[in-house]
């Protein structure tokens, strides 16, 4: 049962509004976005096998677990709002948990919100064409920028944003219940399309067994192998981007020594079925070859959009579309609410714009943060491309999330007596395994995108000025209280 007593709301404060199903609908619907849905295509185009694309899927769902055996351990020893950023100070300090709430607000999180939303425009325009500014205007550049281009996709992604950011400072529950219909509606809808790909005799295993012709005629050696392995999961990762979300609103959960743990275990599970499921559907349906070509005739194309029709005819465009509008409306809004409370937390502590720390007297909701989110979240959309957005935020968020799992290692060295609701499952394998990972995915960035990485780092390290700044207001501010 979802029916718990309230905790007593204080005006101006969080309260615990969420239970374990609410918080699983949460995990899930901060997670299910574009990425399933686009990025088979780059995957299958560096793997060329289908079995190993399907491959890259469970693996990286697995990493994924693995980072959420390790990190539940903290969220049940501190299960303040922010989530990562609180657990990051309690292990090193106000400076690195500054820069992984600063990278948030630069690009993880933001960037996350932005991304999902400008998909949510592209897949509308497959119903209603959306408006466009004359080509004169859509070309002017600035700074390397074309703010004007697509602007009727960019709008409706920017409405989105704010829109959601309204229902979310109108009400916590509001957003939850939100994130609950949206979520049953994709995770109908994926399982629809598994049902139809693998009843049809659209698609076969013969099928499934084409492997890519651009597969070099000696095959992969070992390097090779895990090179490509790498980078097909980097952008599998994309698709269980959102995953360290729940963390954030540690303090409006319902029990969350027991609930924070099981939602995010639970959750991420049933989506790495999910994900598997649908990408071997895909390639059960059409050989890799024959898909690559269709999604390379347009940039905007998606993978799944092809399939599908293929899958079922033209109304396929339309059915992958709704699909798409569903999960992308249902994740930003999930990502817009939990995002929101790093912010949160970080003004709290005086290492924020002011402002961000301010909750609604009657709603109990984080509104100032939640409007500086909406405002850098719309900047992004106007200024930011997809996939340029979607690579950076991954290897920016990695390297905070080698040092989350890092966290859960030093603090049994450092304070092996602290409380521990939860025990990472598989100590210390589990978390060596993903802080393995975690340095391996840095080195092939570095290889084989090395100006995205680096962005990626200045992108972090940017923060540091408003650190040092903020960090002097609260010396002042404590010196003035010490003299009087």
């Amino acid at each position: 049962m979802e029916n718990h007593k309230q905790d007593a709301p204080q005006n101006g404060a969080l309260v615990r509004s969420f239970g374990l199903k609410m918080a699983i609908i949460i995990v899930m619907s901060a997670i299910i976005g574009s990425g399933v849905f686009k990025k088979v295509a780059p995957m299958s185009e560096v793997l060329h096998y289908p079995w190993m694309v399907v491959l890259a899927w469970v693996l990286a769902g697995i990493i994924i677990l693995f980072g959420v055996f390790s990190i539940a351990e903290l969220g049940t020893m501190f299960p303040r709002s922010g989530g990562p950023f609180a657990w990051l100070e309690e292990v090193y300090g106000k400076l690195v948990s500054f820069l992984y709430g600063w990278s948030c607000f630069t690009v993880i999180q933001t960037a996350a919100i932005s991304s999902v939303a400008f998909v949510f425009a592209g897949a509308l325009a497959s119903f209603v064409p959306l408006p466009q500014l004359p080509a004169h205007i859509a070309s002017i550049n600035i700074l390397g920028l074309t703010p004007f281009s697509n602007f009727g996709g960019k709008l409706i992604a920017s409405l989105l944003i704010i829109g959601l950011t309204v229902v979310n400072i109108r009400g916590t529950k509001k957003g939850g219940h939100v994130s609950l219909v949206f979520t049953f509606l994709i995770t109908l809808a994926i399982l629809t399309i598994v049902c139809l790909a693998f009843g049809s005799k659209t698609g076969s295993m013969a099928t499934f067994e084409t492997v890519g012709s651009l597969l070099p005629p000696e095959g992969f050696s070992i390097l090779t192998f895990i090179m490509a392995m790498f980078i097909a999961m980097r952008h599998a990762f994309w698709g269980y981007e959102g995953w360290v979300a729940l963390g954030f609103i540690g303090e409006e959960l319902h029990h969350p020594k027991k609930n924070l743990p099981r939602a995010m275990i639970i959750g991420i599970t049933l989506i790495i079925l999910l994900y598997a499921l649908l990408n071997a559907a895909y390639l059960y349906v059409m050989p890799i070859d024959e898909m690559l070509a269709a999604v390379n005739v347009n940039e905007n194309t998606i993978a799944a959009v092809v399939v599908v029709d293929k899958l079922v005819g033209d109304v396929g465009v339309y059915v992958v579309s709704g699909m798409i509008l569903i999960s992308t409306f249902g994740c930003t809004n999930a990502t817009i609410l939990l995002s929101s409370r790093i912010y949160y937390a970080m003004a709290g502590s005086g290492l924020f714009f002011k402002k961000a720390a301010r909750c609604h007297p009657k709603r109990n909701t984080p509104v100032g943060a939640l409007t500086y989110q909406g405002i850098w979240g719309v900047i992004l959309v106007f200024s930011g491309s997809f996939d340029m957005l979607t690579d950076l935020l991954i290897i920016a968020a990695f390297v905070f999330y080698g040092l989350i799992v890092l966290g859960v290692v030093i603090l049994r060295y450092r304070k092996p007596a602290l409380p521990r609701p939860y025990k990472t499952w598989g100590y210390p394998v589990v978390p060596w395994v993903f802080l393995v990972f975690c340095g391996t995915l840095l080195i092939v960035s570095l290889i084989e995108s090395p100006v995205k990485s680096l962005i990626g780092f200045c992108l972090i390290f940017s923060g540091l000025p408003f650190f040092y700044y903020w960090r002097k207001q609260l010396n002042i501010k404590a010196k003035k209280v010490k003299t009087d």
